[in-house]
């Protein structure tokens, strides 16, 4: 067994959480505390000819931007590198290494982009500098393709070739089947490298895994302060500095590190947390990129259950594409479930015909104007029918159900005796938990498919109620959206993603009431930013 290194890769990886916005004296902070370590290798950030210069990021332009943030700082025995991924740093970006203040460059790149990727590291290293070819997604490369990639690495030669786990997706024993068939026929003379994500919460497991590998080859692991990074995290540093201090012989300074960590780094995890999380693990479980799993989770509108169903119907080579269109057509395919529901519609037609409509939603203005909404229900005796939920203080009629979550909420609610004379109407995405439903309207035939939310069930039941031949509503509790305060009345109800779409749900919602005005009167009880001036 030879040498075993250790990267930090704070500044890069950690950089995707604050769009590498560190703030100079951070970046001064970080990589003289990690110089002070002893730490191997120092990678002081992306290279990349979109971003324009900016002192306190650590994304440049060009490899001449590195001693303009760093200031040549002695960097005394630790090797410093900046990273690129492929395509995104031309060649005449890069100096000569004997002009530059940086000693290597790691190019990172996906399998279908290895013969290029790896003709760019043969031109990079042209320049001096000791290259490392950092291959995405390890796990989804063939047996095959990772012969043909140490293939192409044996003719140029890089430093290292280094495994990375992009998405989190790699436990020991798969690993390890990787590092064998690399170990097996690349150039002794390679570095064999590891990048870990922690999504299984496996980042500090593999990468001990690595370093006890039994290979003659030098091995170099990542990791970041604290674990900052994209998704769930990566190794962290420190923890993996203490274990080589234990097991090879190491002598890192774990307090430098840790003094980086509480002046530089914890504000950061304060204002936007990494690490282990339910979305990342779901996101690892089924193989996909994240970006899946966030769009669907900011539904809002899916069980767990029917979150990883909808992940399983990703074609194999699409799971790491971030095909959105993809993923919508699945989410709303899914949703589909088609039913006749013309005797539901002609029945519930019949109970509603003639009488006085109220449809509460959960805004704050229920709690606000509840004197009004009181005063026009014991006035009008209005028809009632809440929207996702059963208020406590105004009791519904009807209960018009369209999110699976809402409707799992409200399950013990509904089975309460007084609650017991409370009619469901479903729509058909939805399956029955606790009884049947009344009424159950076919979810495609509701829903606009061109908006950028589809199933926005305010408009679902407005529809239903239309195609039951109502001529005239009333709503409270349907506000419309603020970007800065308490949208809701319940305030565990609120998301937060509604506030970052709030113009346009309102913007909307105006548009669907204006374009409904000639088919159905809307008069709004509680004020509304959906009301049109």
């Amino acid at each position: 067994m030879k040498q075993r290194y250790l990267l930090d890769c704070t500044l890069r990886d950690g950089g995707y959480i604050n769009d590498w916005e560190f703030g100079h004296d951070n970046i001064v902070n970080i990589f003289e505390r990690l110089v002070a370590s002893g730490v191997d290798v120092i990678e002081i950030g992306f290279l990349d000819d979109r971003r324009a210069f900016d002192i306190n990021r650590s994304i440049m332009p060009s490899t001449e931007c590195a001693a303009k943030i760093l200031g040549k700082l002695d960097k005394k025995s630790s090797m410093v590198v900046g990273m690129i991924d492929y395509g995104t740093c031309g060649i005449e970006n890069l100096q000569p290494c004997s002009q530059s203040y940086l000693d290597g460059i790691r190019v990172i790149f996906k399998k279908n982009k290895m013969y290029p990727a790896m003709e760019y590291c043969r031109q990079v290293k042209a320049l001096g500098y000791k290259v490392f070819a950092q291959l995405v997604s390890v796990g989804s490369y063939s047996d095959g393709e990772l012969s043909e990639v140490i293939r192409l690495a044996n003719e140029v030669k890089p430093f290292a070739i280094s495994m990375v786990d992009t998405y989190g997706l790699l436990n020991p024993k798969a690993l390890q089947h990787i590092m064998k068939i690399i170990d097996e026929s690349l150039d002794p003379e390679i570095v064999l490298g590891f990048h870990a994500h922690n999504n299984f919460q496996l980042g500090y497991t593999n990468t001990v895994a690595v370093l006890e590998y039994n290979t003659a080859r030098d091995v170099l692991v990542d990791g970041t302060l604290y674990g900052m990074g994209k998704s769930a995290g990566n190794a962290p540093l420190e923890l993996v500095a203490m274990y080589m201090n234990e097991h090879h012989g190491k002598h890192y300074v774990v307090t430098e590190m840790q003094e980086a960590i509480t002046s530089s780094v914890m504000d950061f995890q304060k204002r936007s947390p990494w690490g282990y999380q339910l979305f990342y693990y779901i996101a690892a479980s089924n193989k996909v990129h994240p970006n899946y799993v966030s769009y669907l989770m900011n539904k809002r509108t899916l069980s767990v259950t029917s979150v990883n169903a909808i992940l399983k119907r990703i074609p194999e080579d699409q799971k790491l594409e971030k095909n959105m269109k993809l993923i919508e057509q699945l989410y709303l395919d899914y949703q589909k479930h088609e039913c006749d529901d013309r005797k539901d519609i002609e029945k519930l037609a019949g109970e509603l015909k003639g009488k006085r409509l109220l449809i509460i939603g959960p805004g704050s203005s229920v709690g606000t104007c509840s004197e009004r909404i009181n005063e026009f229900i014991k006035q009008e005796k209005p028809v009632v029918i809440s929207i996702n939920y059963i208020p406590m203080q105004y009791h519904p009629d009807y209960i018009f159900i369209t999110n699976a979550t809402r409707y799992v909420q409200s399950t013990s609610k509904l089975l309460e005796s007084n609650n017991a004379g409370i009619k469901v109407i479903a729509s058909s995405n939805l399956t029955k938990k606790v009884r049947d439903f009344d009424y159950v309207i076919n979810y495609s035939g509701v829903i606009d498919e061109a908006a950028e939310f589809p199933d926005n069930s305010m408009c679902m039941l407005i529809r239903t109620l239309m195609r039951c031949g109502c001529k005239e509503v009333v709503l409270a509790g349907l506000d419309g959206y603020t970007a800065d305060s308490i949208n809701y009345f319940d305030v565990d109800k609120e998301y937060s993603f509604l506030k970052e779409k709030a113009a346009s749900l309102n913007d909307y919602a105006r548009k669907f009431f204006a374009g409904i005005s000639d088919k159905i009167h809307v008069e709004f009880l509680t004020p509304s930013k959906y009301q049109t001036r």
